[in-house]
């Protein structure tokens, strides 16, 4: 099993089971780029930014966050600790190249968020659909921003990662 993706699989699948019904603006494949001389966001985020600018930048929309480590959750952009060592993370899974919300896409398909990684990683859909899943993770210590990073998963090229991890047992 790859490490690096073991890492994310238990906050992905925290993100599905969380932030129901809520209206977010979605960010685009260019809004996940970062500028590699300065390690700044497109909307010009960095290394030592505060919440207050980080929220102008990124209140709208979809923040997910880990306190300490833990699992991901959707908290109100006011109930976010900052000032503890947190993890927030903006998500955005791409179908056929277009931004998606987990609700349109279990909408669309006509089933529980709780089915949604089943859907995403099945053979039948990867042959008629693209699914790219981005995500930025901003580390934070003491009110600033540490760290920054922009990655994604290709499940058409991942997707039997995804089935190995559904057919272990659950401890």
């Amino acid at each position: 099993m790859n490490t690096h993706k073991s890492v994310f699989v238990l906050p992905l699948i925290m993100l599905f089971l969380t932030a129901c019904g809520k209206d977010t603006q979605l960010l685009t494949a260019a809004d996940y780029e970062l500028n590699q001389e300065n390690n700044t966001t497109s909307k010009g985020i960095g290394i030592g930014d505060t919440p207050e600018t980080f929220l102008d930048a990124y209140g709208d929309y979809d923040i997910e966050t880990s306190i300490e480590y833990g699992p991901y959750q959707a908290l109100h952009t006011d109930e976010i600790p900052f000032t503890d060592s947190i993890r927030t993370i903006l998500p955005t899974f791409f179908i056929d190249g277009a931004p998606v919300t987990i609700e349109q896409i279990c909408t669309e398909n006509e089933i529980e968020r709780a089915d949604l990684l089943s859907l995403l990683s099945s053979e039948e859909y990867l042959q008629n659909h693209t699914v790219i899943y981005n995500y930025m993770i901003f580390t934070w210590e003491d009110g600033f921003i540490t760290d920054i990073h922009s990655e994604f998963m290709d499940y058409n090229e991942d997707a039997s990662y995804y089935e190995d991890l559904e057919a272990e047992p659950s401890k």
